[in-house]
């Protein structure tokens, strides 16, 4: 049997999914009359509210404060509206592989090797992902020490214009009663909620396949207290330091896309505050570039120091991401994340599949296999694992004094023993749905266990060098293989650079709302949590 022609369908299936697939919008774009671009700003302006990054928190945040106050919502990114390949869950993947400058996603590759992106566009991350939608756990709620009526009552109010049930296909429908085969028990069919067992999520993608975002959640804005701002790069937070017992924040500096400066303030009132939503990589950066940071490294960058904070920027953590591809002999569906594992031993088994693994691939040593391959050999899918948690933590420093540059970050993804252990349940666990009988007329009898994991193991995954072979234990497969799901988080946590009302410790009037703060990834994945905490 020819094990290169397989290995070649597998890279191109796998770079092609993973890397290359687009974005996607509503279909007809909502007609904001307080949406502009940031050139047409005017050089100075007063508001009750500055929110720094339109995304999956910022804009639920926007709407809401905008009922009974005068709101800027300054996002980096352009609008997700109007843009074809913003569209279609088909096309999932097209803005991860646009490298340029105006892209929705900005690539950046972690100090561990593993290549990232972030969200450059309003509505954030929720334009970019998967769309799966889920809720974090009664526990994880409690733990947060967040009111459970009105984290409820949020919840509901993004759900009734971005949550759909997904129609389950029979690729997805196999994984999912191979997982139930499995003992991840027991069936707890279509629901938002995290329980144990096997379930159905919800998704942002509509019944005829279009992204619902956090931009969405704009249509509920005020329209006269509300004012957006598109490729507004906000460069600094103004503190008033002199007469106050501590800094005040009172101002930003933000620039538009022909590098003209403008400037924000706060207006006068005792509740008025400047919000940071820029995510886990933008919140703790501007807070550097602010001159809140550890002091030593924001001198070494010639940034004067505000407030002396080591904290910020410390236990960042990516949740790991191993997946394993299996080409089928029948056609599959199109299907992004429906199905979800909830395992008790810490892992969340997940999986996707298509038929379109190749569309939108703009570049990638993956197009030279495409190009020159039968669509049948696309057909197949991934079963992937995620590590709850994680536990493994890293840190954040600044490469430059650019907001528009990448920080460094490293995550160090399986530091901990334990995070690996899950990792490799997670791995066994796919072999079992594998070979379930559920799953067994979507697989070849002839592609064995271990020629799928070594096909996985020999792909271009992520810059990492290679030891794994079919001989060693899994330890070495998750750690040749690890990816991410865009699930990282941390840099301002919650008792350590904000308090339990988000105000960063140590200033006055200034929050942080986003993943940054989290210390653990909610759910089996965030964003319906990060949108939840805007609101």
């Amino acid at each position: 049997m020819n094990l290169g022609w397989w290995w070649r369908l597998f890279a191109g299936a796998l770079a092609g999914f993973l890397f290359f697939h687009g974005f996607a919008a509503t279909e007809t774009a909502p007609n904001y009359s307080f949406m502009y671009d940031a050139t047409s700003a005017s050089t100075l302006s007063y508001y009750d509210y500055i929110i720094v990054g339109g995304g999956t928190a910022g804009c639920p945040l926007a709407a809401t404060l905008s009922q009974n106050a005068t709101v800027l919502l300054l996002e980096r990114g352009g609008s997700p509206y109007g843009n074809p390949n913003l569209t279609k869950m088909a096309s999932f993947g097209a803005a991860l592989s646009d490298l340029s400058r105006s892209s929705p996603s900005q690539r950046f590759i972690s100090e561990d090797g593993v290549i990232n992106a972030r969200a450059r566009v309003l509505g954030g991350g929720s334009c970019i992902n998967a769309g799966f939608y889920t809720r974090a756990s009664d526990e994880y709620i409690k733990q947060a020490g967040w009111d459970g009526r009105l984290v409820n009552e949020s919840y509901q109010w993004m759900e009734k214009s971005v949550a759909f049930e997904p129609s389950l296909g029979q690729w997805q429908s196999a994984v999912r009663d191979g997982l139930l085969e499995a003992g991840v028990m027991p069936s707890n069919g279509f629901t938002y909620d995290h329980i144990y067992g096997t379930k159905v999520g919800g998704t942002i993608f509509d019944q005829q396949g279009n992204r619902h975002t956090a931009a969405d959640l704009l249509e509920y804005a005020n329209p006269s207290g509300l004012t957006v701002f598109l490729h507004a790069s906000v460069h600094k937070i103004l503190f008033a330091i002199k007469g106050k017992r501590r800094p005040k924040a009172h101002g930003v500096v933000f620039r538009d896309a022909t590098g003209a400066k403008h400037k924000a303030y706060l207006k006068q009132g005792s509740k008025n505050e400047i919000i940071i939503s820029a995510g886990a990589l933008g919140s703790p950066q501007l807070l550097m570039l602010s001159g809140v940071g550890p002091a030593q490294h924001l001198k070494s960058h010639d940034i004067t120091v505000v407030l002396d904070q080591p904290l910020v920027g410390q236990g960042m953590s990516d949740n790991p991401m191993n997946a394993v591809f299996i080409p089928s002999p029948l056609p599959v569906e199109v299907s992004l994340i429906q199905v979800v594992g909830i395992t008790h031993f810490g892992s969340y088994i997940e999986a996707a599949s298509g038929e379109n693994f190749a569309g939108g691939a703009s570049s990638s040593p993956a197009v030279e296999y495409m190009n020159n391959l039968d669509e049948t050999t696309f057909r197949g899918g991934f079963i992937l694992e995620k590590v709850m948690g994680p536990i493994s933590t890293g840190h954040l420093e600044l490469r430059t004094r650019n907001p528009n540059d990448n920080p460094s970050v490293t995550f160090n993804y399986f530091k901990d023993p334990q995070d690996l252990q899950r990792c490799v349940q997670g791995i066994q666990t796919i072999e079992k749905i594998i070979e379930s009988k559920a799953f067994f007329r979507f697989r070849y009898e002839f592609l064995s266990w271990p020629i799928l994991l070594n096909m996985t193991a020999n792909a271009p995954l992520n810059l990492l060098p290679k030891h794994y072979n079919p001989s060693m234990p899994l330890e070495v497969f998750c750690k040749d293989t690890v990816m991410t799901i865009w699930h990282y988080h941390g840099g301002c946590q919650v008792g350590k650079v904000v308090d339990l009302d988000y105000k960063v410790l140590g200033v006055d009037a200034l929050r942080v709302i986003d993943g940054s703060t989290f210390n653990d990834s909610p759910g089996t994945n965030p964003q319906a949590t990060v949108m939840m905490l805007g609101r």
